[in-house]
């Protein structure tokens, strides 16, 4: 038997830290965080726990990383051709694409909206992803060449071009703020919908899109 390749230890590596950030996640979600240890995930992975500092400094980063994934993933398909400007088409694919994700991975959105419901939990991702050390402050979406603080801009400058398109007493920061609350109310209905409810699901992303691209 050859030995593996330094890709396939790569490969290993990515194995073993998914499984132990989805061990995390359902462990914080339904145990709560604070209770949660890194003996309790280690075991329920089926490592030991000196292994899992080899992934993760500490159940602080291993919070951190799981958030990261999420943004990471549903800004992979905002600003699709990374020129910095959000054209029509770009939003619609946007919602359109965040509505798949979030039907494909409901389980996965339920175990994290649990999460972020926590109190504590609820503090500590505001301190990391909006405080003076945050995500936005150092300037970096995560695995991305997308300044996060371009992310906020190319929506707003979204909305402020359509001022010129919508009638009198348009308020772009209103329609954005709107445009957020709406999007966030619709992924946390979309998730905790029966499939059958799909339908009705299609029906709400189109209505928002018509609202707002």
């Amino acid at each position: 038997m050859s030995p593996r390749t330094s890709k396939q230890y790569e490969e290993i590596r990515e194995e073993k830290r998914a499984l132990i950030m989805d061990t995390a996640l359902e462990h914080f979600a339904n145990e709560g965080y604070y209770a949660t240890t890194i003996n309790h995930i280690a075991r329920h992975a089926g490592i030991s726990k000196g292994l899992m500092y080899n992934y993760f400094e500490s159940k602080e980063a291993l919070l951190k990383a799981i958030i990261h994934k999420s943004i990471t993933e549903v800004l992979n398909y905002f600003d699709i051709d990374r020129d910095g400007y959000l054209s029509e088409e770009e939003f619609e694919f946007f919602v359109r694409k965040v509505n798949v994700m979030l039907k494909e991975k409901r389980s996965f959105w339920r175990l994290l909206f649990q999460i972020l419901m926590q109190n504590d939990v609820r503090e500590q991702f505001l301190k990391s992803f909006v405080g003076s050390d945050s995500l936005i402050h150092s300037g970096n979406v995560p695995d991305l060449n997308l300044p996060a603080s371009q992310v906020m801009k190319m929506i707003t400058d979204y909305f402020i071009r359509k001022k010129k398109i919508r009638e009198e007493g348009y308020d772009p920061m209103v329609e954005i703020n709107m445009f957020l609350i709406t999007l966030k109310g619709f992924a946390i209905t979309s998730i905790y919908m029966d499939e059958n409810e799909d339908e009705n699901n299609q029906k709400a992303i189109n209505r928002i899109i018509e609202l707002f691209k």
